[in-house]
């Protein structure tokens, strides 16, 4: 699977680890940045991770900023993209299973490495439930 990767300065070690923990469970990580902790905007990074899901060149996205709450705000803004901010395992998961969420946000500041590995990973394990939820996702689209 590819995954998309974005960040600002705030959550740029968190990106790191995540990096390394998916690539060592086999898939394709796209990083869009940034590359250091020096201040940077975080929608010059996250939007170009998001449209990557929103085109089809990677199959989900990964963002991460001081809180997450701008980089979930930005994600979203992408046709397409229905990006969930987590912050423990259930949150994960019904990300996936409850709004078929493809892009997580995360908030480094707020959510520690081990817990946010944690919760991608529970995640990515998770199935989308259908029926009722397809519905209720059908209508964020019109």
């Amino acid at each position: 699977m590819k995954i998309s990767l974005g960040t600002d300065h705030a959550g740029y070690t968190h990106k790191e680890a995540v990096k390394t923990h998916l690539a060592g469970l086999g898939h394709e990580v796209l990083d869009f940045g940034t590359d250091s902790v020096e201040a940077v905007d975080y929608p010059d990074y996250i939007r170009p991770a998001a449209e990557a899901v929103s085109t089809g060149e990677s199959d989900l996205g990964i963002v991460f900023g001081g809180s997450g709450n701008g980089e979930a705000i930005t994600a979203n803004k992408v046709k397409g993209v229905r990006c969930a901010l987590c912050w423990n395992i259930e949150t994960g998961e019904l990300a996936k299973q409850h709004n078929n969420a493809n892009v997580l946000s995360f908030g480094a500041r707020q959510t520690p490495i081990d817990d946010v590995i944690k919760i991608i990973d529970a995640w990515l394990g998770a199935e989308f439930e259908g029926g009722r939820h397809l519905r209720r996702i059908n209508k964020i689209e019109q």
